[in-house]
C-alpha cells in the first residue's frame, strides 16, 4: 500500500516559535520586493501606507486566530472557508483563488529575487541577468522540493535572524540621517493613493496566516495562538514603519523610482556607500531564497489539502515518492510564467487583491462561526468591510494609471471560478469537509 501524503510530526509548537512562524511569513521577499512601488504610489506619505495595511492585517488576524482556535487543523484557510460556506462552487473557488494567489507570491519573490541579483552585474546586462535568475531560482528550489533536498529549510531559523539583524542595522544607522522634510505632510500622495499605495504592498503583511496551519500542533492553543497573532503582526507593522521612515527620509524619492525594484537596496547607499547596497542585496537574496522555498512547498501543499477535499484534481491528491509533486510542478511553471511576463506592479496588484478577496471571506466566516469561534461579530464585520474598501482604493488607483492591470486581475479571478466549475461540470467528486482539521 502506498503511503499517503503527510506533514511530519514534530514536538509541540510555543509561543515563540508560533510568533516566528508569522514573522517569518511576513518579513520575507515582501518588503524587500515592494518598498520602492510603494513610494511611487505614496511618495513622503509611505509610512501612513504601511500604517494603513498594518491596521487591515491586525484586524484579519482577530478572525484568524479565533477560527485557529475553533478549527485546529493543517488546512488553515481552506478549512476556515470549507466551514463556513459549505460546499458551493464559491467555497471551491476561493480556495483555488487562494492557491493561485500563492503563484503571485512566488512570482514576486522570484521577481525580487532576479531584480537584487541583477544588480551585481553590468547596466546592459540587467534585463537578461533579471531573467535568467528568475528561471534559475525557480528550478533550483523545486528541484530541492523534489529530491526531498532541505537545506534552506534547516537553514531557515538563522536566515531569518540573519535578515533581521541587516534591517535592524538599516534602520539603526538610517535613523541617523533621516532628512524630516521629506517626511513632511506636503510631500504625502492624496488619501486615496495612500490606502491605495497600502493595499498595492499588502502582499508584504499577507504572511502572518501562516500561523493558522500549525494550529494543530501548538500548545495551549487558546493562548498561544491569538498571541502569536497579535505579536507577530504588532512586530512586522513596527519593523516595516521604521524601514519605510529610513528610506523616505534618506533618499530622494525620484532617486527611488528609478531604483525601485531594489529600493531598500538603494536607500542603504546614502549612509552605508557600496558597502551597504551590497549588504542589503545580500539579504535580499537570501529572504527570497527561503521565502521562496517555503512558499513553493506550502503552494504545493495546498493543492494537495484542495484537492483531498474533493475541489481540485485527483491526480493532485495522489503523491509521488511520498510528496505532491504534480502540484509543486504545475506551480512552478505557472511561476515561471508570471514572473518572466508581469511587471513588478502587475504582480503586486493582482496578489494583494487576491490576498484583500481571502481575508474579507475570512472575516466573514468568522462572523459566520461567530458562535463556534465565541468572537465578537462586530470586529470581523468591520474587518471585511474594511478589506473590502481597501480592495475599492486598490482598484480605483489601478483604473486610473493602468487600467490594462484590471484585465490581469479580472483574468485571475475567471481563472479560479473556471477552474473549479469546470472540473465539478467534468468530474463527479465528493466534497469532503473537515478532512484536515481534528478537534
Amino acid at each position: 500500500m502506498k503511503r499517503a501524503f503527510s506533514i511530519p510530526k514534530t514536538r509541540k509548537i510555543g509561543f515563540l516559535e508560533a510568533t516566528s512562524i508569522g514573522i517569518g511569513g511576513m518579513v520575507g521577499g515582501g518588503i524587500f520586493a515592494v518598498l520602492g512601488l510603494a513610494v511611487v504610489i505614496a511618495r513622503g506619505g509611505t509610512v501612513i501606507a504601511f500604517a494603513i495595511a498594518g491596521i487591515v492585517a491586525l484586524i484579519t488576524a482577530y478572525a484568524y486566530a479565533k477560527l485557529s482556535v475553533a478549527l485546529p487543523s493543517q488546512g488553515g484557510t481552506v478549512t476556515f472557508l470549507n466551514h463556513a460556506y459549505g460546499k458551493g462552487v464559491l467555497t471551491g473557488s476561493l480556495n483555488v483563488l487562494l492557491w493561485l494567489s500563492y503563484i503571485i507570491m512566488l512570482s514576486l519573490y522570484a521577481y525580487a529575487f532576479g531584480s537584487y541579483g541583477a544588480t551585481f552585474f553590468p547596466a546592459s546586462l540587467e534585463p537578461v541577468a533579471r531573467h535568467g535568475l528568475i528561471i534559475g531560482i525557480i528550478v533550483a528550489i523545486t528541484l530541492l522540493n523534489m529530491l526531498g533536498a532541505d537545506h534552506i529549510a534547516r537553514a531557515e531559523g538563522w536566515i531569518v535572524a540573519i535578515k533581521l539583524l541587516i534591517l535592524v542595522f538599516f534602520v539603526v544607522v538610517g535613523t541617523m540621517g533621516i532628512h524630516r522634510a521629506r517626511l513632511a505632510p506636503a510631500t504625502w500622495a492624496s488619501p486615496i493613493s495612500l490606502v491605495a499605495g497600502g493595499m498595492i504592498i499588502f502582499v508584504a503583511y499577507e504572511g502572518f496566516e501562516l500561523i493558522a496551519n500549525t494550529g494543530a500542533d501548538v500548545r495551549n492553543p487558546e493562548h498561544t495562538l491569538p498571541r502569536a497573532f497579535y505579536a507577530s503582526v504588532i512586530a512586522v507593522v513596527g519593523l516595516y514603519l521604521l524601514i519605510a521612515t529610513v528610506t523616505v527620509g534618506n533618499l530622494p524619492l525620484d532617486k527611488i523610482a528609478v531604483a525601485r525594484d531594489y529600493a531598500l537596496a538603494a536607500a542603504a547607499r546614502p549612509m552605508l556607500g557600496q558597502a551597504g547596497f551590497t549588504l542589503i542585496a545580500v539579504a535580499a537574496l537570501l529572504s527570497t531564497t527561503s521565502a521562496i522555498n517555503a512558499t513553493l512547498y506550502g503552494s504545493a501543499r495546498l493543492s494537495f489539502v484542495i484537492a483531498k477535499d474533493g475541489e481540485l484534481p485527483e491526480a493532485l491528491e495522489k503523491p509521488i515518492w511520498h510528496k505532491p509533486l504534480e502540484g509543486l510542478f504545475i506551480t512552478s511553471v505557472a511561476t515561471l510564467v508570471v514572473a518572466n511576463t508581469l511587471d513588478l506592479s502587475s504582480i503586486s496588484t493582482i496578489g494583494s487583491a487576491g490576498f484583500l478577496i481571502i481575508f474579507a471571506a475570512v472575516n466573514m466566516a468568522n462572523v459566520r462561526l461567530r458562535r463556534q469561534t465565541h468572537a465578537h461579530a462586530w470586529i470581523s464585520t468591520i474587518g471585511t468591510l474594511v478589506c473590502g474598501l481597501a480592495l475599492a482604493a486598490l482598484i480605483w488607483r489601478t483604473a486610473t494609471d493602468a487600467p490594462g492591470k484590471l484585465w490581469v486581475l479580472a483574468g485571475m479571478l475567471l481563472l479560479a471560478f473556471l477552474i473549479e466549475a469546470g472540473y465539478r461540470l467534468g468530474h463527479k467528486r465528493e466534497i469532503r469537509l473537515s478532512a484536515h482539521s481534528r478537534k
